[in-house]
């Protein structure tokens, strides 16, 4: 019976955020469900007496708190800048998160303090002539707009208000004339992570050059910005772009890579040496909190594997990913790293194992057997997302993958290596650094060879969301179907 009430909870409350993610609940409407769906609970409880009706009370009650937080959350702009929208304004704020650099600007958050005390953000879009940082409190003129959404490459709609939304961004600002009026505003400890980043990269890039370091930037850290179009569109025709995607896929890789090369020292330091692959991981990335959900998400599919016991993960990484959508109820539907990493660490606890009879044949020398298992389970999985998603199916992604994640592990802790020796002493770091240029050169030139193949990948932008649905459906009734069926039929 407990396991029922805490799947059912966390399912209910999930339905709630999706549903009020779609369709526009007031209030009150929640809490008058809530009230419902307690009478409903006491009356199976102790009139009825009918299990079941229990379980629908709970649901419902967990579904009206999905809605009732996503409305806590999905509170409207402030009304002194509404008013403001397409004048132009003077305001000032502090740079509250590090800077975005991409190929032809540079994006800074900016939490900025109205008179009556409201707070908002800005999103403000800048040229390279002025160096930010985090914490650094400028002063900034220009017209205040509201975010549009646009259409991709693919003809996708990209809901780009909702996806700045989810952060707190109601406002952008394009080329505003930018003052500095004071450094070093924000938080110590971030500063602080955000500084040993910054060396951290020059050092490695300093060993390694480009474009070949932009790819190590990418595999270790996410740092996709700086890749330019042609170079982006390259990983998405080969169906790559998911090895330089912030998410627990490549942490999860790499973690348990570490952990079986200890796997002959006692578990305790297997599971130690993952944990601090993990955490530095984090910590390399600034602490962001996408880089922490993937580290929580990695985190669970290596005790899955470690353990053998996916059923008791699986849980921990329901109540995770309800704990996540609790924290923001606007990542479920508006964040697509944290859609991924979810996806991707289920294929990798649930789906890895049983793919991995199909690859007897590969030996287990250097854990290759059980990388390509990890790769095709969580490319599997992710497919028809992302096809769904991004409008782009890539034709050559099974070959192009094959050739280049048995490597990726490998590259990974070069890149690490070259960092941290390099902070020591770039003498050191260059022979790193030319071992990783070598990985990095071969995977890149994998990736041109198969880009450049006539009719590499389709561009379907309309991928029905209810074949995405039907296709998921099948695959957690491949996975669970047996659970399943034991929930519903087993007494109580």
């Amino acid at each position: 019976m407990q396991d029922r009430i805490f799947y059912t909870s966390c399912f209910g409350f999930i339905f709630g955020v999706l549903l009020r993610s779609f369709i526009p609940v007031n209030f009150y409407t929640s809490i008058l469900v809530g009230v419902i769906s307690i009478a409903i609970f006491l009356f199976y409880t102790f009139i009825s007496v009918n299990r079941w009706g229990i379980l629908v009370g709970i649901f419902i009650l967990a579904m009206s708190f999905g809605v009732f937080r996503f409305n806590s959350v999905d509170v409207p702009a402030p009304q002194i800048f509404e008013s403001s929208v397409g004048q132009k304004v003077v305001l000032s704020g502090e740079i509250i998160d590090e800077p975005s650099i991409g190929e032809n600007n540079q994006k800074l958050t900016v939490e900025i303090l109205a008179p009556n005390k409201s707070k908002t953000k800005i999103l403000l879009s800048t040229n390279f002539d002025q160096e930010f940082k985090y914490g650094d409190e400028i002063s900034f003129k220009g017209t205040l707009k509201k975010p549009d959404n646009f259409t991709t490459d693919q003809n996708k709609e990209f809901d780009y208000v909702n996806y700045l939304r989810k952060d707190g961004i109601f406002y952008v600002m394009t080329y505003p004339k930018i003052e500095i009026v004071s450094e070093g505003n924000g938080n110590k400890i971030k500063s602080v992570l955000f500084y040993v980043k910054d060396i951290f990269l020059s050092k490695m890039n300093l060993a390694i050059r480009e474009p070949e370091s932009l790819l190590m930037g990418g595999l270790i850290l996410g740092e996709k910005s700086s890749f330019d179009q042609a170079l982006r569109q390259s990983f998405v025709d080969t169906g790559t772009i998911h090895i330089v995607a912030l998410s627990g896929y490549n942490v999860t890789i790499v973690a348990n890579w570490i952990m079986k090369i200890l796997g002959s020292f006692p578990k305790s330091i297997a599971i130690g040496a993952g944990i601090i692959t993990i955490l530095l991981f984090i910590l390399m990335t600034g602490g962001s909190s996408t880089a922490i959900r993937a580290g929580i998400m990695a985190s669970l599919a290596l005790f899955a594997r470690l353990i053998g016991r996916n059923y008791d993960v699986g849980r921990a990484l329901i109540l995770a990913g309800v704990l996540m959508v609790l924290l923001n109820p606007f990542i479920l539907v508006f964040d697509v790293s944290f859609q991924l990493s979810f996806i991707a660490t289920i294929a990798v606890i649930f789906l890895a194992p049983k793919l991995e009879k199909y690859f007897l044949w590969i030996t287990k020398s250097f854990e290759l057997r059980d990388i390509i298992s990890v790769t095709c389970a969580a490319y599997i999985f992710v497919l028809p997302f992302i096809v769904y998603k991004m409008g782009n199916l890539s034709l050559v992604a099974l070959p192009a993958n094959t050739l280049i994640l048995p490597l990726i592990p490998f590259t990974m802790i070069l890149g690490f290596l070259t960092g941290f020796v390099g902070l020591v002493s770039y003498t050191l770091s260059v022979p790193l650094g030319l071992f990783s240029y070598f990985f990095l050169h071969y995977e890149l030139s994998v990736i041109s060879f198969f880009s450049n193949i006539p009719f590499a990948s389709l561009t379907i932008p309309n991928f029905p969301l209810i074949l995405t649905i039907a296709i998921y459906i099948y695959f957690i009734y491949r996975l669970f179907g047996r659970s399943i069926k034991n929930f519903i039929t087993e007494p109580f």
